[in-house]
């Protein structure tokens, strides 16, 4: 059995209005999800003008139980901010994940619309790319 090096997790942030990108890279486990929390919420913080946060997965090595908690979290935080939560790039185990506990729907529904109260449909496969 050969122990690949793993890859060092990051959490990199850009946040061009309307839209917050953040980029996640090796394992997001119970060591490392309070610093991926950490980050996307700090992003938020008196963020004005996003519609948009965009999880960009491309980079994920690893994904366990802590890991989907806190995407719950992020959900939470992204719904009450009132911006539709995206989950791209995402690898076929995250998927699997996403699946077998039946979130995904939940985690890119769209968010109702602040002003309006309506919900934001314009999303396609609910959000999720």
């Amino acid at each position: 059995m050969t122990n690949l090096p793993s890859i060092p997790f990051t959490v990199t942030t850009d946040r061009e209005p309307p839209t917050l990108t953040v980029r996640v890279a090796g394992e997001l486990d119970f060591d490392t999800c309070g610093e991926f929390v950490d980050a996307v919420v700090g992003a938020l913080s008196g963020a004005t003008g996003l519609r948009d946060v965009r999880l960009d997965f491309r980079d994920l090595a690893w994904i366990d139980s802590s890991g989907l908690s806190a995407l719950l979290m992020i959900h939470r935080h992204t719904r009450a901010a009132g911006t539709i939560l995206h989950l791209d790039h995402r690898p076929g185990f995250l998927d699997r994940v996403l699946e077998l506990t039946d979130v995904l729907e939940h985690l890119t529904a769209p968010a109702a619309r602040a002003d309006t109260g309506e919900r934001d449909d314009d999303v396609t496969e609910a959000g999720a790319t």
